[in-house]
This record gives structure tokens, C-alpha cells and sequence, in this order.
């Protein structure tokens, strides 16, 4: 085997290899402060306003956050949303998608248009809430999923890909008998994965976050998901007051709280995605067609 790395070559790798790993380094830094933040002491956060590891371990942050039997059902509210969510726009996502990329469906590039259309302009937020209302869905978690069943560009992307899927795919499923529905499930999808798992990540991170659409749908505290009630947890912590020489008497501060939510928040989320990361890498035609 002959050896093409020429002294340019080397240098590019070199130094690309080191700007990734800088910006990596610089990616990764704020979210390790974030962390250990949340398990300083108050003393110490005085003391340093940046760290990477908390010289006194402190889990008062935590234990304020999960005092109540509150956090964890509106987590529970949460996972259920992002999970139901998820599975129900996919597969409105998933049908519309594949529909518009038959290109024998009769008005495909119209109804297509209307779909944009909407990426551009929409009724607003008064008028979709007086749709919610009408429609019953106030103060119901449907609210949080029904209005934003299909995301135009999660569609689109999905209808990029079917259509990219090679014709002859589709033909040989009907050579052996196979309609509609069977081409979708058995074809298109196990052979789209990769764009599948990339756009239900897209959803369910969109519904673990959702937030402006709980203030708005639900005035129900109970109902509440766990964004809603993070946030009112650090506004309760915001008009704390707390004396540094008794801090084993009150709550914790109000940053360390703000860090713990903020990990409270995002570790869902980071620990979902290693189990989905593998899909990106792969190809979307991997083992279907051989030459």
C-alpha cells in the first residue's frame, strides 16, 4: 500500500484536528460548569463566579428542586407528552410525507404549497388559541399536541428522503403483491431510519420543551409540565433571601437552583439521544439494493 499523505496533508490534518478540538473543548466547558454549579456550595459560587469542579459537594439545590412529589409528576406529564407527542406526529408527519412524494398523487405540488405557506405565515397566536378554546381543548394536555401535530419542515425534510428512495424499491414491492400501506411500512420505512430517528428527535425535544403552549392551554397547576413548573420554582428562588453563616437553615441560592433546573431540564434530553446517535451515522440505503 502505497503512502499519499504528503507534508500538506499531514498539516491540514493536524490543524483540524486541533481546531475541533477546541471547539469541542469550548462547547462542552459551559455545560460542565453548569453541572458542577449545581453541586457547589453558596460560599464557593461567592467566591468563584466560574468552576469546573465544586471543591464541597452540595445536594441542597436538588433536594429543593425535589422537596415536593410536584417535580416528578410534572416530569411524568412531561415524559408522557414528549412520548405521545412524538409517536402521533411522526406518524401524521410520516403519512403526509410519503403521500407527497408519490409523484402520480393528483395536486401534490399544491397541497406542497399550502404546507410552505404555512412555514411563512400563520393564523397567529390569539386565533390559535381561540381554536383550542373552541374546540375544547383547554386545560387538556391534547392541547399541547393537537396544534402542532405536523411541523412543515420536519414534513418536508421527511418527503425529500422518501422521494430520494430509488423507484425500483417501490416496483418490486408491487411485483410481489405489496399496496400501499406495505410499501410504507416495509419499504420506505425500514429503509428511512436514519431521517426517521433525526426527526423524532427533533419532535420529542420540541415537546419536552414546550412551554409557551402550557402557559397558554393550561391553567391548571396540576397539569402543568415540568418546564412550566421549573420555571416557577426559580422565580420563587429569585425573591430569596438568605444569610450566608446560617445557609444550613434555608434554602439554597438562588443560582444553584438556577443550575440544577437547567440540569433538571436537559438530562432527559442528553440521556434519549446516545440510543438514536447510532441512525445518523448510517447510511439510508444500507443493505436494500446491491449491484
Amino acid at each position: 500500500m502505497v503512502e499519499d499523505k504528503t507534508l500538506g496533508s499531514r498539516v491540514f490534518n493536524i490543524t483540524n484536528n486541533t481546531l475541533l478540538i477546541i471547539i469541542a473543548f469550548l462547547t462542552v466547558i459551559p455545560f460542565v460548569h453548569v453541572i458542577a454549579a449545581s453541586f457547589a456550595t453558596s460560599a464557593e459560587l461567592a467566591e468563584k463566579r466560574f468552576l469546573l469542579f465544586p471543591t464541597v459537594f452540595s445536594l441542597d439545590a436538588y433536594r429543593y428542586i425535589f422537596s415536593t412529589d410536584t417535580i416528578m409528576k410534572a416530569m411524568g406529564i412531561s415524559v408522557l407528552v414528549t412520548v405521545g407527542g412524538t409517536l402521533w406526529s411522526m406518524f401524521m408527519s410520516t403519512l403526509t410525507a410519503y403521500g407527497l412524494s408519490r409523484r402520480d398523487l393528483v395536486g401534490r405540488r399544491q397541497i406542497t404549497f399550502f404546507i410552505i405557506f404555512t412555514m411563512l405565515f400563520n393564523g397567529g397566536m390569539i386565533p390559535t388559541f381561540l381554536v383550542v378554546q373552541q374546540t375544547g381543548l383547554m386545560n387538556s394536555l391534547l392541547a399541547l399536541i393537537i396544534p402542532v401535530s405536523i411541523n412543515a419542515f420536519n414534513m418536508i425534510i421527511l418527503r425529500s428522503f422518501f422521494q430520494n428512495l430509488p423507484a425500483g424499491l417501490e416496483e418490486s414491492a408491487k411485483i410481489d403483491g405489496c399496496g400501499d400501506f406495505g410499501i410504507l411500512f416495509r419499504i420506505v420505512i425500514p429503509c428511512s431510519l436514519p431521517a426517521i430517528a433525526t426527526i423524532s428527535l427533533f419532535y420529542a425535544v420540541t415537546y419536552w420543551n414546550t412551554y409557551m403552549h402550557a402557559v397558554l392551554y393550561i391553567s391548571d397547576s396540576s397539569k402543568w409540565p415540568v418546564q412550566i413548573l421549573l420555571r416557577q420554582i426559580v422565580v420563587l428562588a429569585t425573591g430569596m433571601n438568605y444569610d450566608g453563616a446560617n445557609y444550613t437553615d434555608v434554602p439554597p441560592p438562588e443560582i444553584t437552583i438556577k443550575m440544577a433546573v437547567i440540569v433538571v431540564a436537559t438530562l432527559p434530553v442528553l440521556m434519549v439521544y446516545p440510543f438514536i446517535q447510532k441512525y445518523f451515522a448510517k447510511g439510508a440505503l444500507l443493505g436494500s439494493v446491491k449491484g
